[in-house]
């Protein structure tokens, strides 16, 4: 981002949230009334010390950028893929950074001897949603990119349930006889419209193959016609999911394929419509006026991660400060 003018922060602390992908860090430094003073995004490591390295370096380039000093950094939150616990900051699984054990919040806490606190991406995005929309009943955050992942928050919280898993429904097996999913079962929703499955499915070159997809799918191409129904189908079948097991009031989707914009919340409204015309019942949830796209390239995983940074250990707690 470009400053207009250096950051006149009054001695005021400043929280750090990163979002930790598999090939970039979004980051964003965000002042205590809330606004958004930098945004950076670079490159991620790979493996154990890249990743503690490049978060490191990132926090002070925000500072640069932002026109404040390091020492202005009160909280730092990061949102990371993988299995996170939330209470002692260690990652476990994140392979797509090449980590397979990390206590990452100790570490970055040494370097930068401020608190850190770590959050699975998705769960960040989710509370960073909440504020970016004003939420303060219940919503789920929807997440379509290349996997299906989802998180809830209720009241300003995240709501895990017993094991952590409440609002996963990527891997929910919607037909037992559909396409092979990574995690063993068939059928299961992020098999249709995961970013990943549809372009294996797709099987061509191309830069974005599901916009790819779309745009054959517009000339009458068969496969593209099929794979497209399949994307709004997925899409409908998780939002459904996500209603009727937490009668959440909004679903936010976000993720890298709100780059297909208009198309692509106009065809999971559609396949919604088209899913509750025989069910009196499913037309009075109102499933298409629920959702509703995050703009691509929004920051809310950074954000909720900025969030994240500021909450204790016991619950994270969104401020609409």
């Amino acid at each position: 981002m470009t400053r207009a003018a250096v950051a006149d922060l009054d001695g005021r602390l400043v929280s750090v949230g990163l979002d930790v992908g598999g090939t970039k860090i979004d980051a964003v430094a965000v002042a205590s009334d809330g606004a958004v003073i930098s945004r950076l995004r670079r490159p991620t490591g790979w493996g154990d010390d890249a990743v503690v390295s490049s978060i490191i370096d990132v926090v002070g380039e925000l500072a640069v950028d932002g026109g404040f000093a390091p020492s202005n950094v009160g909280t730092v939150g990061v949102g990371i893929p993988g299995v996170v616990d939330s209470d002692t900051g260690r990652v476990l699984h994140a392979v797509n950074l090449g980590v397979e054990s990390l206590d990452l919040a100790d570490l970055v806490s040494a370097r930068l001897a401020v608190p850190v606190r770590i959050e699975n991406d998705v769960k960040a995005a989710a509370l960073g949603a909440a504020v970016l929309r004003g939420i303060s009943g219940s919503m789920a955050y929807l997440n379509l990119g290349t996997g299906v992942a989802a998180g809830i928050v209720i009241d300003g919280e995240i709501w895990r349930g017993a094991r952590g898993t409440a609002g996963e429904v990527g891997h929910l097996s919607v037909d037992p006889n559909g396409r092979l999913c990574g995690c063993g079962q068939r059928g299961c929703i992020e098999t249709f419209c995961g970013g990943g499955a549809l372009a294996r499915a797709w099987n061509r070159p191309g830069v974005l193959p599901v916009r790819d997809i779309l745009d054959a799918a517009e000339t009458g191409d068969e496969l593209a016609v099929a794979l497209r129904a399949d994307l709004f189908h997925g899409g409908a079948a998780a939002v459904r999911a996500l209603v009727l097991s937490a009668d959440v009031e909004r679903v936010i989707i976000g993720g890298g394929l709100t780059a297909l914009g208009d198309r692509l919340r106009d065809g999971i409204r559609d396949s919604l419509r088209e899913g509750a015309a025989t069910s009196a019942f499913m037309r009075s949830l109102q499933l298409d006026e629920r959702i509703e796209l995050l703009p691509a390239g929004s920051p809310a995983a950074a954000l909720g991660a900025a969030v994240v940074g500021t909450t204790t250990r016991s619950k994270e707690t969104v401020s609409h400060g």
